[in-house]
C-alpha cells in the first residue's frame, strides 16, 4: 500500500520563528508485530486425554507491518484506523507493554500511558492506595505521589470513594480515576487511547478542556482514537493505519477523510470514492471561532445579553448545496437550542462552495440560557437528489453564561402565566 507523507513542518514553540523545528521525542522505525492465533483450542481434560498426541497448529496474523514515524515536542498527534488496523497495538508498543517483533523505538521524556481500562491498578487497593503506587510507577517519589493524592481525587471526583477498593468501582469512576492520574504525572509525553468514550459526558469534556490545556501549554500526546472531529480539533498531525501498514500522515482533515474511505469500503473489498459511498463526503475545516465582535472577543456573556456568533469555516472539497446547523450544548452533551442556515443568496456562487473558499457565519442570536456553562458545535451537511445524506461535525468554542437568575433546566422563558388563588366555598368570587 502507497505510503503518503506531507511536508507540514512540526508545531513551534510560542514566540519561536517559524523556520525552527522542535525537535523528535518519539521515533519509530521499521516497527512489525505479529501474533500466533491457535487454529484448535484443546480447553478441557477430556479432550487432552481422547487426543494426547494432537498437536495444536497455530496461524501467523501480522498486526504491524514496517511503521515508521516521527512525533515533535510539542505536537498532538492522532492515530486513527479501523478496528483490528494496529493502532492500539502500536500504542502499547510505545508504551513498552508489547514488545516489537522489529524496528526499534525511541524515546526523549517521561512517559505516562493511558492505555486499557484498569491496566496498572489492583482491584485489591482502594483508589487512594492506588493513586500513590502509580505515581511511584509514573516516575514520582513516594511523597509527591501522597502530596498529588488530593489532587488526583479532586480531578476525579472522587473523594468520598477515597477508601473504597477498586474492585467495586464503576468503568465510569476508573476512568475518572485513570485520567486524573495521568494529569497529576505531569509527564513530557501522554499516550492515550479511546477508553475516554467510557466516561459521562460532564467528564468526557472536562478531559476535553484538560487535554485543550496541555496542547496550549505545549506538551506532547500521541492519541488513538475513532473520533474525527477530536482529531480535527485537537491534533497538529495524524495518520491512518490500515491492515497494518501506514496509509497516510499528516493533515488531520486529510486523515479524516481518508478514514472515512477505508471504512465504507465495498464488500469486494476495494475502495469506493466518497462521493459515490455515501460517506459524509462534506470536508471542511474551522478557520476561527469566536463570540463578540472581531476586536472585542469574549468567552462569557451576561444572562438575557444577545449572542454574537462568528465563524469562519474552509471547504477542503467542492460542497454543493450545503447546511449549517448551529447547536448549542450544555455540560451534558444535550442540545439546547440550535438552528439551520443555506448559503446566502448573496454569495453568488448558485449554492455551490468551490474547495479552498471560505464562508463566515455570523449574526446576532437572542440569548434564553440560564448561568451556566454551554459549548457550541456545526453540522455541515448536504443533502442529494438520490436522497443520500452527509454530514460533517465541528466543535467550535465554548462560553459561560453569567447571571443571578439560575432556572430549572437550561433555558429561561417568558411565560403569561398567573397563579391565582381560588375561592373556598363560602367566599365569593374576586371581582
Amino acid at each position: 500500500m502507497p505510503f503518503h507523507a506531507d511536508t507540514a513542518a512540526a508545531p513551534v514553540p510560542p514566540g519561536s520563528t517559524t523556520s525552527v523545528r522542535r525537535p523528535v521525542v518519539v521515533e519509530a522505525r521499521g516497527l512489525e508485530k505479529a501474533f500466533r492465533i491457535p487454529s484448535h483450542r484443546i480447553d478441557t481434560l477430556k479432550e487432552r486425554a481422547t487426543h494426547p498426541f494432537t498437536r495444536v497448529e497455530y496461524r501467523e496474523q501480522r498486526v504491524l507491518r514496517g511503521v515508521s514515524f516521527d512525533v515533535h515536542q510539542g505536537e498532538f498527534f492522532g492515530i486513527v484506523g479501523r478496528n483490528g488496523s494496529g493502532k492500539s497495538t502500536l500504542l502499547k508498543i510505545l508504551a513498552s507493554i508489547y514488545r516489537a517483533d522489529a524496528g526499534t523505538v525511541r524515546m526523549a521524556g517521561k512517559l505516562a500511558p493511558f492505555i486499557e481500562l484498569g491496566v496498572g491498578f489492583n482491584p485489591e487497593l482502594t483508589s487512594r492506595e492506588n493513586v500513590v503506587l502509580n505515581g511511584v510507577m509514573m516516575g514520582l517519589g513516594r511523597r509527591e505521589a501522597r502530596r498529588r493524592l488530593d489532587a488526583v481525587l479532586d480531578f476525579a471526583e472522587l473523594r468520598e470513594f477515597a477508601d473504597l477498593k477498586l474492585k467495586n468501582y464503576s468503568s465510569g469512576m476508573m476512568v475518572r480515576l485513570a485520567f486524573a492520574v495521568l494529569v497529576e504525572a505531569d509527564a513530557d509525553i501522554m499516550l492515550i487511547d479511546e477508553v475516554l468514550a467510557v466516561g459521562d459526558a460532564a467528564f468526557a469534556q472536562r478531559c476535553m478542556d484538560e487535554l485543550k490545556a496541555r496542547r496550549r501549554a505545549g506538551r506532547t500526546l500521541v492519541l488513538v482514537t475513532h473520533d474525527m472531529t477530536t482529531v480535527q480539533e485537537l491534533c497538529h498531525r495524524a495518520m491512518l493505519i490500515h491492515d497494518g501498514e501506514l496509509d497516510y500522515i499528516g493533515d488531520p482533515a486529510e486523515t479524516a477523510a481518508r478514514y472515512y474511505r477505508v471504512n465504507f469500503e465495498s464488500a469486494a473489498g476495494q475502495r469506493r470514492d466518497v462521493e459515490a459511498s455515501g460517506v459524509p463526503d462534506v470536508n471542511v475545516s474551522v478557520v476561527d471561532s469566536w463570540l463578540g465582535d472581531a476586536g472585542a472577543r469574549v468567552d462569557r456573556v451576561e444572562q438575557g445579553q444577545r449572542i454574537e456568533l462568528n465563524v469562519v469555516l474552509e471547504a477542503r472539497r467542492d460542497l454543493q448545496a450545503p447546511i449549517f446547523g448551529i447547536h448549542v450544548l450544555d455540560v451534558l452533551g444535550a442540545a439546547v437550542f440550535g438552528f439551520n442556515r443555506a448559503l446566502s443568496v448573496r454569495s453568488g456562487v448558485a449554492n455551490r462552495v468551490p474547495a479552498g473558499r471560505r464562508i463566515r457565519i455570523a449574526g446576532s442570536i437572542d440569548n434564553p440560557l440560564v448561568p451556566g456553562r454551554y459549548f457550541v458545535h456545526c453540522y455541515v451537511a448536504r443533502t442529494r437528489s438520490q436522497g443520500d445524506y452527509g454530514l460533517h461535525k465541528l466543535r467550535l468554542l465554548d462560553f459561560e453564561v453569567h447571571g443571578s437568575s439560575p432556572g430549572p433546566g437550561s433555558v429561561s422563558v417568558d411565560a403569561d402565566v398567573e397563579a391565582v388563588l381560588e375561592p373556598g366555598p363560602a367566599e365569593p368570587e374576586a371581582p
